[in-house]
């Protein structure tokens, strides 16, 4: 659970709640033997500018709370069951229940072996012109994929892999560290303004293909069980 939602439930500021959540993680981190998760993260304003967040696990949430109101307590432990029930299984009640979801798990799972199969080619293509070239600009990467580029941004910010920074897009930093990105700084001959430009490394390319097409995988798992 982000701290903007705990924020948003619990009727506090977000400011606050952040700082709240770092004086517990300075606390918790005194004792190795406590598990928790905090996870940095940022979100997008309604200005479209990107704001830094947290994200907690279930206990780590939880923990926080003991210092709030019971109010706020009981708003936080119903959000966090709603979203475990909808997490949990379903199990069948009955043989015919029993058979239907046997029979929906194999057409799910024909549907995704075909998509797969369909994106097969363009791996194999990203594979061939990966190993010809180097790093290569988020355009680039979207005509190489023969992906709408509106799509593939929304995916890429969605996936937690790029975000917007000061009119720029950049790579979180854990993707930077693996190895998929590299950051090129320069100065546009115009004007004198200076850039970051973030692009995608062969290393990169090939992982973000691959990543590209289980989403697209998925997504036409999906559509064919809806329809």
């Amino acid at each position: 659970m982000s701290s903007c939602e705990i924020a948003e439930l619990t009727g506090k500021r977000h400011a606050d709640v952040m700082r709240d959540i770092r004086t517990m993680m300075t606390a918790l981190k005194q004792n190795a033997d406590l598990r928790s998760v905090c996870i940095s993260s940022t979100y997008t304003g309604e200005n479209d500018q990107e704001y830094p967040q947290y994200e907690l696990d279930k206990d780590t949430s939880l923990t926080l709370l003991l210092g709030y109101d019971p109010v706020a307590r009981m708003k936080v432990v119903k959000r966090w069951q709603e979203l475990e029930a909808k997490q949990a299984p379903s199990v069948p009640q009955t043989m015919a229940q029993a058979l239907r979801l046997a029979a929906d798990q194999a057409d799910q799972i024909e549907q995704q072996q075909a998509a797969l199969a369909l994106a097969a080619p363009k791996v194999e293509y990203v594979d061939r012109y990966v190993a010809a070239n180097g790093a290569k600009g988020f355009r680039q990467v979207a005509k190489l994929l023969d992906a709408n580029e509106h799509e593939f941004r929304a995916w890429l910010q969605d996936a937690k892999i790029m975000y917007r920074l000061g009119g720029e897009w950049a790579a979180y930093q854990n993707h930077i560290d693996a190895g998929r990105f590299v950051v090129k700084a320069g100065v546009a001959s115009q004007n004198d303004h200076a850039f970051n430009a973030t692009k995608f490394t062969p290393k990169g390319i090939n992982w973000v293909a691959g990543e590209w097409g289980k989403h697209q995988a998925a997504k036409a798992q999906t559509s064919g069980v809806q329809s």
